[in-house]
């Protein structure tokens, strides 16, 4: 009753992966329940295996971490193979008992949050300046990145933009009934200059309906199909490093946006309502307002550095560095003698580490009393 007959039957588990795949709604999440299964079948069909148990899911799970994947991706592979003993035990083709052990097996921690990245004012207008205006291409890409930019879509979302979305409310052009991630149908206002963009790139392409962004050709000719997630994932790499922000993805845009409008005084509801989330607090990790990189409390910490002149110079108590209650300066004395110090028991209590007030150099008591009673001759006694 545990055996996976699909690994002998390709159709069987094709079948079996479909009523997996059908029970989910996003696209996103089927896709990478897709990849997480075939996966799973692959490690499964190696080997012989004691069958489909809470044994073998185990045994995925260790081969999972020894990969090297994060906690997010063991995470969502797990996810997956739970929602196949699920479904195998709903048709019949699994023990419910063995489905129950299968849940129990511990999947990876996610401690903590993984810090964004965002981009500055003058770091965004240098990449919405990278691609080349002078070409079909880079009109093309100039206006995908004017719509990371300034309207904060998902590059899911931007592949799916059509002309029909693009209409005007209340006097301004925005993007009208967009589905978002799980569904959720929301309008985002337009920037004029994400409008004007857009426009540079319609015109000469001579899009008037359907999907905004389509795929160019070498020949800078411009494809009636649809452009994939991937290609603009792959675009933006080559315009981030020229912009000198190697690394940048589609999604750290769409945190820049939310940053900038935080910074121009938006309130956080709206940008939740530009951002199409469901909770504030994914809103509030958009923006990183729960640590303050800017202002960091550890940089109130005055601690001084090794010099190589002077070595290692540390923080003394100001009470050392000038005299104490028990001498006195005298500051009526010429230039070119030290101060004669008085004191009521300089020789039997002596203060340490003292300046002297004309040379500024780091002396004891004993030893500027006895340059003063010398008359300035410079000898030295021991203290």
């Amino acid at each position: 009753m545990n055996e996976l007959t699909v690994v002998s039957k390709t159709a069987e588990w094709q079948r079996l992966k479909t009523l997996v795949l059908d029970s989910v709604s996003s696209l996103i999440t089927r896709r990478v329940y897709n990849m997480a299964l075939d996966e799973f079948f692959r490690c499964y069909a190696q080997e012989p295996r004691p069958g489909f148990t809470k044994a073998t899911m185990s045994t995925w799970r260790v081969t999972l971490e020894e990969r090297g994947l994060g906690s997010s991706s063991i995470i969502i592979r797990m996810s997956a193979i739970r929602k196949l003993a699920v479904e195998a035990t709903d048709n019949g083709l699994l023990a419910p008992e063995i489905a129950a052990g299968i849940g129990r097996v511990k999947s990876a921690k996610s401690i903590g949050v993984r810090a964004g990245n965002w981009l500055l004012l003058k770091q965004a207008q240098a990449l919405l300046n990278a691609p080349d205006i002078t070409t079909t291409k880079g009109l093309r890409d100039r206006a995908i990145i004017a719509v990371l930019l300034g309207s904060a879509l998902r590059r899911s979302e931007v592949a799916a933009l059509t002309m029909e979305h693009i209409q005007q409310r209340d006097g301004r052009w925005c993007i009208v009934d967009l589905y978002g991630k799980h569904g959720r149908v929301r309008t985002i206002p337009m920037p004029a200059w994400v409008k004007v963009a857009i426009d540079a790139w319609t015109a000469p392409a001579a899009v008037v309906d359907g999907y905004v962004f389509r795929p160019v050709n070498r020949g800078d000719q411009v494809q009636c199909v649809v452009l994939s997630e991937k290609v603009i994932w792959q675009l933006l790499r080559p315009y981030a490093a020229a912009a000198g922000v190697p690394g940048i993805a589609p999604h750290d845009c769409r945190r820049t946006a939310a940053k900038l409008c935080r910074a121009a005084g938006g309130e956080l509801e709206q940008i939740q309502l530009l951002l199409g989330h469901a909770s504030v607090q994914t809103t509030e990790r958009h923006l990183g307002t729960k640590q303050d990189l800017v202002h960091a409390p550890n940089d109130g910490i005055k601690l001084r550095r090794r010099s190589k002149r002077t070595g290692l110079r540390s923080l003394r108590p100001l009470a050392n560095l000038w005299p104490s209650r028990d001498v006195f300066v005298d500051r009526t004395a010429s230039a070119g003698d030290h101060p004669r110090s008085h004191t009521t028991d300089a020789a039997a209590n002596p203060p340490l580490a003292l300046k002297c007030q004309t040379c500024w150099n780091r002396r004891s008591a004993a030893v500027c009393l006895s340059r003063s009673e010398n008359g300035g001759s410079g000898s030295v006694t021991k203290t």
